[in-house]
């Protein structure tokens, strides 16, 4: 039986590098990706497909409450959630950046709120003890790095609501810091990663971006003054220097969506 694999399209029309990065490596797995304009055009696939990849985009994740799209995007989850629960045939769902904040919104696991400031550029990320032997994850080192793009988080985890979903936090902000538990009291880190089943997981950072797409956005003048602004100039140079590593966020766009994606052709196959 034919795979059919659906990217939401959450950038609301705005320019981005994403989708083409999402659909290469979906090609990549032999599958055929058709795009949706859930924000922009209202469009979002019906049940019949098999693979959902819903991507980031621009702006307020609550800013779709009681619109079209959004009332139909849950409803597509309500009906996956379904199905998974009694359906030999499962579907697969994976959500990205802005998509991570809604689904930390529909799953109710923990609170989404505005940063004090934007977080931009490659950043290292920590795998949680669990996080470790995730299929996504386990193939990178520990920290990993990725982009980050954001000006909301996903904080405070309900273990409640988690431990009734049967969910993981797989990865989450590094802390850094010679007193890390009295850091980790005061600044609790975002959450980057979480696993629903073994068939619904999100990510925070941006598994899909490529290190040529990144270097040339940190070139951009204005891009550039932020990071060195934030980061300073030694950290700006640190950041394009990781980006011309293989083992840095190249490695991630080459393990996390594809083990995503492997795992679900195995499975439905």
């Amino acid at each position: 039986m034919k795979i059919k694999t659906a990217v939401i399209d959450l950038y609301n029309n705005e320019p981005n590098s994403a989708i083409k990065c999402i659909k290469d490596i979906i090609s990549d797995e032999g599958l055929v990706p058709e795009v949706f304009d859930a924000r922009f055009r209202n469009e979002i696939p019906g049940s019949e497909y098999d693979i959902f990849i819903s991507t980031g985009g621009p702006g307020d994740p609550f800013d779709g409450e009681g619109s079209e799209w959004e009332k139909k995007y849950f409803s597509l989850l309500d009906f996956i959630n379904s199905n998974n629960a009694k359906a030999g045939r499962k579907k697969y769902f994976f959500f990205i950046c802005h998509s991570f904040q809604i689904m930390a919104r529909y799953y109710q696991f923990a609170d989404v709120t505005r940063r004090k400031d934007k977080s931009f550029g490659v950043i290292p990320f920590a795998k949680t003890n669990l996080g470790k032997n995730d299929i996504l994850l386990k193939d990178l080192p520990d920290p990993f790095y990725a982009r980050d793009s954001r000006s909301y988080q996903v904080i405070n985890p309900n273990n409640k609501v988690l431990d009734e979903l049967g969910a993981v936090i797989i990865t989450t902000e590094l802390t850094e810091g010679s007193e890390k538990e009295n850091i980790i009291a005061k600044f609790p880190p975002a959450i980057m990663g979480v696993r629903i089943s073994n068939e619904i997981a999100g990510t925070q950072f941006h598994p899909e971006a490529d290190a040529d797409s990144m270097i040339l956005q940190l070139s951009q003048p204005e891009r550039k003054q932020y990071i060195i602004q934030k980061y300073g100039e030694k950290g700006y140079t640190e950041m394009v220097e990781n980006l011309k590593n293989p083992n840095a966020i190249e490695l991630t766009r080459r393990t996390v969506l594809p083990s995503f994606l492997k795992y679900a052709i195995k499975e439905l196959a």
